[in-house]
């Protein structure tokens, strides 16, 4: 299939294109002797500036060839006078790749620092919306507990004010039963009710049930026929099989008697 192909095609094994060897002829130099140093990855495949680096190594091969030979002193003072040229325009382009380059670290460096000050105020900014989180929340929980505060104010302030002149009042004994939080369901100890001293005040006290004389007596009353006590004595489990052997339970019972005892 298509996508079988796209994933195990011979483009995606292999690592290096195959370079062939090669014999130079003698007095010969190829051309392309001169990218060798280029490699798969490292300016193969040639993009623009490996083909200016080519257009370089050309000029100067021309170069190279349009010197004038060391015969005469003219010769040599022209020859001289090109080399001085040459190494100008070489130091020229030598600066003008040092420039790209510093251009090149610039923006670098900007991308950089760009990145780490969008870095930094994301972090200030997650700071600050956690500082502003446990503000809000401490500002809310003092809120809450100056309305909690409010509301007990409140109601003291309404109790104190139902009687403001201290004037004794008559027992309401309708509205106390109607008041599920009243004295009359709920005593304070502090007005001298004590409910652990009456804890059975609600039990159930029974005359013929508690004292000795009462039991006699319910017994004389009760009728002779619910005396008699009716019990089936357990059969016997036979641990026994037809055979004469025991069986795996009553060995189980032997060894569970054994261990409680």
């Amino acid at each position: 299939t298509l996508g079988t192909q796209t994933d195990y095609r011979d483009g995606e094994a292999q690592t290096d294109p195959y370079s062939p060897e090669y014999i130079v002829r003698s007095g010969s130099v190829p051309e392309i002797l001169t990218l060798a140093t280029l490699t798969w990855g490292r300016g193969l495949p040639a993009g623009q500036a490996e083909m200016e680096i080519i257009d370089r190594i050309r000029e100067k091969r021309a170069w190279e060839a349009a010197l004038p030979p060391m015969d005469s002193p003219s010769n040599i003072a022209k020859r001289l006078k090109m080399m001085e040229a040459m190494e100008r325009k070489e130091w020229a382009y030598r600066e003008e790749e040092i420039d790209k380059l510093q251009k090149v670290q610039m923006e670098v460096f900007k991308k950089l620092l760009q990145r780490r000050e969008e870095n930094r105020n994301e972090l200030n900014a997650m700071r600050l919306n956690d500082h502003w989180e446990n503000h809000q929340k401490a500002k809310e929980e003092k809120m809450r507990k100056i309305q909690h505060d409010c509301a007990l104010m409140l109601r003291k302030l309404i109790a104190k004010r139902k009687n403001w002149m201290g004037k004794l009042e008559r027992r309401d004994i309708i509205r106390e039963y109607n008041d599920f939080a009243s004295q009359t369901y709920a005593p304070l100890s502090r007005i001298g009710f004590f409910p652990d001293n009456n804890s059975d005040y609600y039990a159930v006290k029974n005359y013929y049930l508690n004292t000795f004389a009462g039991l006699c007596e319910l017994e004389k009353s009760a009728p002779p026929s619910i005396f008699p006590i009716k019990i089936k004595a357990p059969k016997p489990k036979c641990i026994i099989t037809k055979t004469g052997y025991i069986k795996r339970s009553g060995r189980l019972e032997v060894v569970l008697a054994q261990v409680h005892q």
